[in-house]
């Protein structure tokens, strides 16, 4: 199942650094998120983008998972020529990941 299915997105940026939230519309499937979406396979699913380290935080308070993809937009808005520079549609992109549910 794609992550779509079952959470919403939001991506921010500073720098080269793409920052990209992961709340389910359930807190029940949050637990279950958690052991499902890792930041390896963050890593590995953004590979040919994020040249850096991808860190998962859980902020279990409200029930959400943050990304932190190091090295993830071209150099950041000021040196990027990508069309996103501020990499907001990586978490659509987020959304498209296919998860064992």
């Amino acid at each position: 199942m794609r992550l779509r299915e079952i959470a919403h997105s939001r991506g921010g940026d500073k720098g080269d650094i793409s920052n990209l939230s992961l709340i389910p519309y359930c807190e029940s499937d949050y637990e279950k998120l958690k052991t499902k979406v890792t930041a390896e396979m963050v890593k590995e699913y953004f590979s040919e983008i994020c040249f850096g380290k991808v860190t998962r935080y859980e902020v279990d308070g409200i029930c959400s998972l943050n990304f932190v993809l190091e090295k993830a937009l071209g150099g950041g808005v000021l040196k990027s020529l990508a069309q996103d520079k501020h990499g907001k549609t990586l978490s659509a992109a987020l959304l498209e990941m296919e998860v064992d549910w």
